[in-house]
């Protein structure tokens, strides 16, 4: 009997997710790449004065590096990169279900930070940094239209990347509609909402809260916000203000966190 179309598509993004790799570039996040135990590392590319820098996370990880003149840094990362001298192909990291992670701190009021639709990675890692930062349980995305884990991503994140869960869903509205049945409040930041991020938190206390960030220009969906509790915003002391994404989460989180 044939099999249905949803069938044959999970089987081969299953396959697909298989035989993914990332390669993660410049001091900073190889470093925490080797340091982490929980990242499966395949190759490791170096020049002299890199390796000289990484010796003992490189003995750490015990992995052989491939050393390689400066001049002839061939791996497949944008030419642009600033690579210094080390580059690592490694597998995406596998966080756990959006259960396990997003109740990961037992009890208290855990945050988690939903993005909808963010693509750049500068952006997102610095979200990551934030959510490391202000104790944020995970970072949420959808599998598509969204910043992959990708090297840019790493390097923005310095680190963070390794150490905070960035969980790739389907469906943002349905893991919304998830994480309110786990007990979560979940506020969409919407720069034109009537209640403030402040008041909003202040009627949530001792709740899980759920943050919902937009993309650059055209913020939340409709979708979105139809299934969000509330749309709340950050205010602002003129007569026009707008942050950039990765400024209002760590804004959102400070406040967060404050509770």
């Amino acid at each position: 009997m044939k099999k249905p179309k949803w069938v044959v598509e999970k089987e081969q993004g299953k396959r697909k997710a298989a035989n993914e790799t990332v390669w993660l570039f410049g001091l900073h996040a190889v470093r925490d790449a080797l340091r982490n135990p929980a990242r499966e590392k395949l190759r490791l590319v170096v020049t002299l004065n890199a390796y000289n820098k990484l010796e003992e996370d490189v003995a750490f990880a015990g992995i052989e590096p491939e050393m390689t003149d400066p001049r002839k840094f061939n791996v497949p990362i944008d030419a642009q990169s600033v690579h210094q001298g080390a580059a690592l192909e490694v597998k995406p990291l596998k966080w756990g279900s959006l259960t396990e992670v997003c109740l990961a701190a037992g009890e208290g009021a855990p945050t988690v930070v939903l993005l909808d639709r963010v693509t750049d990675p500068h952006n997102v890692g610095a979200v990551l940094r934030s959510a490391e930062v202000f104790g944020a349980e995970a970072v949420i995305a959808t599998a598509r239209n969204s910043a992959p884990e990708t090297g840019a991503l790493a390097k923005t994140a310095s680190g963070a990347l390794e150490r905070q869960p960035y969980l790739r869903v389907r469906n943002l509205s349905d893991t919304i509609l998830q994480l309110q049945e786990m007990g979560f409040v979940v506020l969409g930041l919407d720069g034109e909402a009537e209640i403030e991020l402040d008041d909003a938190l202040a009627q949530a206390s001792g709740r899980a809260v759920a943050l919902v960030m937009g993309a650059e220009g055209p913020g939340l969906r409709d979708k979105t916000k139809e299934t969000v509790d509330k749309l709340v915003k950050i205010p602002f002391a003129r007569g026009f203000g707008s942050l950039n994404v990765s400024n209002a989460t760590a804004i959102a989180l400070y406040a967060a966190s404050k509770r």
